[in-house]
């Protein structure tokens, strides 16, 4: 009788996992939250519409949760990115509410988006943000700054498990957010060889330095080359962010990448290889130098 009794529970145990693993997600709820993402990376934004779009697809995600048809993770998670972009504090504790529902669910979910829904939940009551996740900039002139924050409601500890700054690194990240751009220099010397040791100097400058010339701004003004068609500037900016940042995996892997566009395939292998060394577990160098070999 103990095998039989054993024998149904293994099937209705399989019977509720067949179930599950049927579960999709909504793809209506995708394409809103698509839509909800791409009208904010258009150049010129029509903020009125833009406003009624928003609460049609808030008052659709409503509709659904009514009618249970927000199920998985990533169906609270895409309501909760919905709801953030709300005009009131019931919106944006839905997303809150959201956003824990898609965590629960689905342990993939980038946990900063809970702190962030948090604190903007917070700030649109006019509270002290807690974790720190929020930065404010009023006026065109002004510097950025970290929204206000109660210090006393959250650990470091904590704010590490939701994959948030210390208070030190918001400090420094505060200040990183102010300096100027590389960009701003190139675009006035429009000269790649004048960037290239203005960069130097004012690495050795070190703090001091009213720039960024960290090895991501380095690379990202890289890429803004390679998408101006600039590709022979945009390698001696790499390779320039490889000697500066000898450690940096990402400087070696992004090298390679603009090596392959030169054409240069035997040096985008070495650099590839370097970024791999670096970083064993760099899967982008591993791919491709797979497919090079």
């Amino acid at each position: 009788m103990k095998n039989k009794i054993d024998y149904l529970t293994f099937l209705l145990l399989l019977s509720f996992t067949n179930v599950f693993s049927q579960i999709k997600d909504n793809p209506e709820l995708k394409r809103m939250y698509d839509e909800d993402q791409n009208s904010r990376k258009v150049q010129d934004i029509d903020w009125n519409q833009l406003s009624k779009n928003d609460s049609m697809r808030e008052k659709r995600v409503y509709e659904m949760l009514d009618s249970g048809q927000v199920v998985t993770g990533k169906d609270y998670y895409h309501s909760a990115m919905i709801f953030q972009h709300g005009k009131d504090t019931t919106a944006s504790l839905m997303a809150v509410k959201m956003m824990k529902k898609a965590i629960d669910l689905d342990s993939t979910v980038n946990k900063w988006l809970l702190a962030a829904a948090i604190d903007r939940d917070l700030m649109r009551r006019d509270e002290p943000q807690i974790y720190g996740t929020q930065y404010v900039k009023m006026g065109q002139d002004a510097k950025w700054k970290r929204y206000k924050i109660d210090t006393t409601k959250v650990t470091d500890a904590e704010r590490k498990y939701y994959r948030v700054e210390s208070l030190a690194e918001q400090r420094e990240k505060a200040r990183i957010m102010n300096l100027l751009s590389i960009n701003d220099f190139y675009s006035k010397s429009n000269s790649i060889e004048q960037t290239t040791e203005f960069i130097k100097a004012e690495k050795s400058k070190g703090l001091s330095s009213k720039y960024n010339i960290s090895e991501n701004q380095i690379n990202s003004f890289g890429y803004s080359l390679i998408r101006s068609k600039k590709e022979n500037e945009a390698l001696a900016i790499f390779e320039l962010n490889t000697q500066l940042y000898p450690s940096g995996f990402n400087a070696f892997d992004s090298l390679g990448e603009c090596l392959l566009l030169v054409g240069n395939k035997k040096e985008a292998i070495k650099a590839y290889e370097k970024s791999l060394f670096l970083n064993p577990d760099n899967k982008n160098a591993e791919k491709i130098l797979k497919d090079l070999r």
